[in-house]
């Protein structure tokens, strides 16, 4: 892990914080930071919160065959990941000393204090039993990621439930949840790990460092012990020399921090048990506080519906009455405004009428005209009274008769517009006469 160094400024201020018996965030010497569980939909996962320091665990299991050494025991694996996410400083992709050091210690805290039964992971000696993988990802790294891994660990193990089993002859028999109930691991006891940092070649004890004082500590021990008072396993680290007294001192601390926290994992683990029975909402997004803005869920209001009738009849009672509804009398019309009958069919016989009358004076008007023409056109009187005037609407004979002379055209400009300006007049008073009526 390749941290930013802090400047020398900030290094006497936290080394003369620490000589005042003050920390950063207001805590005491040996408090520790306040420790969130929550748990997942899936049995096995849950992720831990300490302080702003965040860590998920996931448990599997699969059948494999066992060890040639310990032919009876079941197989347990531990991993831990470190990602840039959690931190700017963690490269990915890359075993760095940290984590190679966090994963052997967590490897002796859970594999080597014996706290899960092996035995019991044994399915078919020497050809098929349980291995026990557990996963853990760091999500934000705000110092002591031990302790934070270590109880995630053990209460991923807690929660976690594998399949059951049958053995008839050599045929080995999986049953899914709906078919039997899963069984729980057996776990003899909750190592759990307490670290401290000493500052001022051990002068100073700091319990729960945060990431800031990490980078200022001469060195770090790490305690493993369980409710019992049973010391799991010890590393120190460091440049610090320790005596026997602080050690003794530490180990004090320890089992009365063991305590307070395993009794916090069961009264989780009793709370999502319960749960879970009584069909109630569990898991990550049902865990979120309401406060945050990032919640997933609201409280429902409770809605009484025992009076609604009588209350939608007393506003009915004080409501005004309707206003007349127009009737609409033609189909294809609608209703706008405030509700005025509609004269739109109205109209529309009127207008037909209009354009009957339209179409009599026009043809009218055409008669005449023609006849106005073919009187003009015509040869001598006595053409006049010999041949018979033929009158015809088609184009090309007027077109013939009309292309040698210019004359008639002027006359059938001008009868045509002396005619139509009559017309044109009575259609305007009759259409005004029908608009006053209505």
């Amino acid at each position: 892990m390749k941290a930013t160094p802090l400047s020398n400024c900030e290094r006497r201020f936290l080394l003369r914080a620490i000589q005042e018996k003050k920390r950063l965030d207001g805590r005491q010497c040996y408090d520790y930071r306040n420790i969130r569980v929550s748990f997942g939909a899936d049995r096995g996962c849950c992720m831990v919160e300490l302080g702003r320091t965040r860590v998920l665990a996931q448990v599997s299991c699969e059948l494999v065959p066992p060890k040639p050494s310990r032919p009876t025991e079941g197989v347990l694996f531990f991993n831990l990941e470190l990602s840039p996410m959690a931190a700017p400083g963690l490269e990915p992709g890359r075993q760095s000393e940290l984590l190679v050091s966090l994963n052997r210690l967590l490897e002796r805290c859970l594999r080597d204090s014996k706290c899960i039964e092996t035995e019991s992971l044994c399915v078919v000696a020497g050809e098929k039993v349980w291995q026990i993988r557990l996963d853990m990802h760091l999500l934000n790294h705000d110092g002591n990621i031990t302790d934070a891994a270590s109880i995630a660990g053990i209460v991923a193990l807690c929660h976690f439930r594998r399949p059951d089993v049958s053995v008839q002859g050599e045929e080995v028999t999986v049953y899914t949840p709906e078919e039997r109930d899963p069984v729980p691991l057996s776990i003899h006891h909750m190592p759990i790990c307490v670290s401290f940092a000493f500052f001022h070649q051990g002068t100073y004890l700091l319990v729960d460092p945060t990431e800031r004082e990490e980078r200022v500590m001469d060195g770090l021990l790490v305690i493993a012990m369980n409710k019992h008072h049973e010391i799991c396993t010890i590393q120190s680290s460091g440049v610090v020399m320790l005596l026997q007294d602080q050690i003794l001192r530490c180990s004090k601390i320890t089992a009365v921090k063991v305590a307070e926290i395993t009794e916090l994992i069961q009264k989780a683990l009793e709370n999502d048990q319960k749960a879970r029975k009584e069909g109630g909402k569990f898991g990550f997004a049902e865990s979120i506080p309401n406060q945050r803005i990032t919640a997933f869920k609201m409280e429902s209001a409770a809605v009484d519906t025992s009076d609604v009738e009588e209350q939608a009849g007393e506003i009915i009672a004080k409501a005004d009455p309707p206003s007349e509804v127009p009737v609409l009398h033609t189909p294809g019309t609608a209703q706008i405004g405030e509700g005025i009958e509609s004269s739109w069919g109205d109209l529309e016989e009127s207008e037909k009428e209009e354009a009957a009358e339209e179409e009599g004076e026009s043809e009218a008007a055409a008669f005449e005209c023609e006849k106005v023409e073919t009187e003009d056109i015509s040869t001598p009187k006595e053409t006049k009274s010999k041949e018979p005037i033929v009158l015809s609407d088609s184009e090309e004979e007027e077109v013939v008769i009309l292309e040698p002379q210019e004359l008639p055209r002027k006359t059938r400009t001008q009868t045509s517009s002396k005619q139509e300006n009559p017309s044109k007049k009575a259609f305007n008073k009759k259409r005004r006469k029908k608009r006053t009526s209505h």
